[in-house]
């Protein structure tokens, strides 16, 4: 059985509501999702989320050989630009092949993925994350009382610029994953946008009135220094690693102990994912993955990982034109028994709407703000 080729779709998220962070948002809440299909001369085809960049470089790594080898040729993907390096949406590219390989190598089996890496239990916890920065406090209301209708007992804000703010909405959360008399566990994604002494100061400030559970990137990515310094600092765990596109990018920050729950961008592929929960696992640190509203087959990795801790729900609905194979329940997400990744693609529908959608928007989450780190008081607005 040999890899013969592949062809790319993009499809669209339309999220029913604007998604951002700190950094800023996308007010229509459509955003792109590029899907790779992977080619086989046995008919059988893989389906991987992540990114386009560099698939025409990465893919003579891949061509001719057996899918069924997914170490050997994730590493052959690594090797095939390490001039140029993997880093940035190149790993995008990998971690989107990667994850067609492993729905080929279930399809095979016969399996669903959760069930060929391991995993005795479908059903993996999770908690809310409903990118809700531009979000009223009303609409924030209705869009967690969903969350909390399916059982979720944990939930995070994106926030961090302003106090009041974030008190307040924190208060609307605690109220509505309370109903069920559970404590709810809270967390805050402050998006790289603080310098070490802001975050500080913030987390010091809501642990005078919450029991905050982790703050998710207080600093930029590689200060593995400083977020050792915070999470002394605090009484919260520190949460980091999303945006890390590498395993070797992840030991300055473990080994100064910066970390406290290891995050992985769900975007960057399975094979990524198992070796951070590795790695992690070897220094008793708990895993988390990262945005799987997409890119559903990390849940499947994560349900076969003795160190899952809870994985970002950041949406109950799915892209336009796929049909995930998945349920959520009792505050997770519940697996079902399609073989493979468990993402079937509707192509036609897909071609024929031909909808656009931009992560990559001027004012949107995904370009840092000119003044992240840099205020001195919040004014409301995402243009200081």
């Amino acid at each position: 059985m040999k890899i013969t080729g592949y062809r790319t779709l993009r499809t669209v998220h339309d999220w029913g509501r604007p998604v951002g962070d700190v950094n800023g948002f996308i007010a229509s809440g459509v955003t792109d999702v590029p899907i790779v299909i992977l080619e086989t001369d046995a008919g059988v085809e893989g389906v991987g989320m992540g990114s386009h960049a560099d698939l025409d470089r990465l893919f003579p790594a891949l061509e001719g050989q057996d899918p069924r080898a997914t170490a050997t040729l994730y590493d052959a993907m690594l090797a095939r630009v390490f001039k140029s390096s993997h880093g940035g949406a190149t790993f995008g590219g990998i971690g989107a092949l990667d994850t067609a390989l492993w729905d080929i190598k279930a399809k095979l089996a016969g399996e669903p993925l959760w069930r060929l890496l391991g995993a005795a239990d479908r059903f993996v916890p999770g908690y809310a994350s409903g990118l809700d920065a531009a979000l009223s406090d009303g609409d924030l209301a209705t869009l967690y009382a969903r969350f909390a209708e399916r059982g979720f007992t944990a939930a995070k804000l994106k926030g961090g610029r302003n106090l009041t703010a974030d008190l307040r909405r924190f208060d609307i959360l605690s109220d509505l994953f309370s109903a069920a008399g559970t404590a709810p566990a809270l967390m805050l994604d402050a998006n790289e946008s603080w310098n070490l002494k802001q975050a500080v100061r913030h987390v010091r400030a809501l642990e005078e009135s919450i029991d905050l559970t982790w703050v998710e990137e207080p600093l930029r990515r590689w200060d593995a220094t400083g977020h050792a310094r915070l999470s002394a600092a605090i009484r919260a765990s520190v949460a980091t690693g999303e945006n890390l596109t590498g395993l070797e990018q992840y030991r300055p920050i473990l080994d100064a102990g910066g970390a406290d729950i290891v995050q992985a961008g769900a975007v960057w592929g399975i094979t990524h994912f198992l070796r951070v929960a590795v790695t992690a696992h070897g220094r008793d640190l708990p895993v988390s993955p990262v945005g799987l509203t997409a890119n559903h087959a990390v849940t499947a990795a994560a349900a076969a990982v003795p160190n899952h801790l809870s994985a970002e729900v950041q949406d109950l609905g799915s892209p336009f034109g796929l049909t995930l194979d998945q349920e959520f329940h009792d505050g997770g997400v519940v697996l079902g028994d399609r073989p493979g990744v468990g993402i079937e693609v509707d192509e036609a529908a897909i071609r024929h709407a031909r909808a656009d959608g931009n992560w990559q928007e001027p004012a949107g989450p995904h370009v840092r703000s000119p003044r992240a780190g840099l205020r001195l008081v919040d004014n409301g607005s995402w243009e200081q």
